[in-house]
């Protein structure tokens, strides 16, 4: 513990590094990823703007990104940092990683849904003579909105797992518990960083859950 106290000026730099990565990847990735799965919902076969070229293209790239582990993926891309960030370690580079890894997991979940939307409420804005992108917009995206937020909450979980992990690269609270907790073997500083981390996601996963429930109401 007494080390711990001597490295706390540390930890609370790591947990302002963590806020740092995971509040610009959700919100840079959300941005893109919301794009990616209105393109996908909007061009799939049979949708408000069907172009079966475009979304196949945009759909093979979410299969081949979104499963690969995040660790591999961040290693894959360092060439692409490199080039457009200038480096592959650090707090920005692995903001960089977890903004472009967020978005392909927003776009599938924002996608799924979209398709889950009452059919029913999309003709009848047809019917009205609403036009498919202004159907797409104020209709069928406010309509998704409660489980969109509770999608986001996920993203919000996982990115914060995600930037622990990336903590071999550095920066935040998976590179203070790596380097001041198990390569010295002090586990209180390792069990004080795990228990950071979990108050984080309990935050983010009640706040979630509460705006999902207001937006679900009105």
């Amino acid at each position: 513990m007494d080390e711990f106290l001597d490295n706390l000026p540390v930890f609370r730099e790591a947990i302002g590094q963590t806020f740092y990565i995971v509040l610009i990847s959700v919100v840079v990735g959300g941005l893109l990823g919301l794009g990616i799965g209105l393109v996908l919902y909007a061009t799939r076969p049979g949708s408000l703007l069907a172009n079966r070229p475009v979304f196949i293209a945009v759909n093979i790239l979410v299969n081949i990104v979104r499963p690969i582990p995040f660790v591999i993926f961040l290693t894959a891309i360092q060439p692409f940092m490199l080039v457009t960030i200038g480096t592959t370690i650090g707090t920005d580079a692995v903001t960089f990683a977890l903004s472009l890894a967020a978005a392909f997991a927003v776009s599938r979940i924002i996608e799924q849904n979209l398709l889950a939307v009452d059919p029913g409420v999309i003709e009848a804005a047809r019917a009205a003579g609403a036009r498919p992108l202004s159907i797409l917009l104020t209709v069928v995206v406010p309509e998704a909105l409660g489980p969109v937020i509770l999608g986001y909450t996920f993203i919000f979980v996982g990115v914060v797992d995600m930037s622990a992990q990336a903590g071999l690269f550095g920066g935040g609270l998976g590179d203070f518990a790596v380097t001041y907790g198990s390569q010295r073997y002090n586990w209180t500083v390792v069990y004080i960083t795990v228990a950071t981390i979990i108050i984080i996601v309990q935050a983010g996963q009640f706040l979630g859950n509460s705006l999902a429930r207001r937006a679900l109401r009105r």
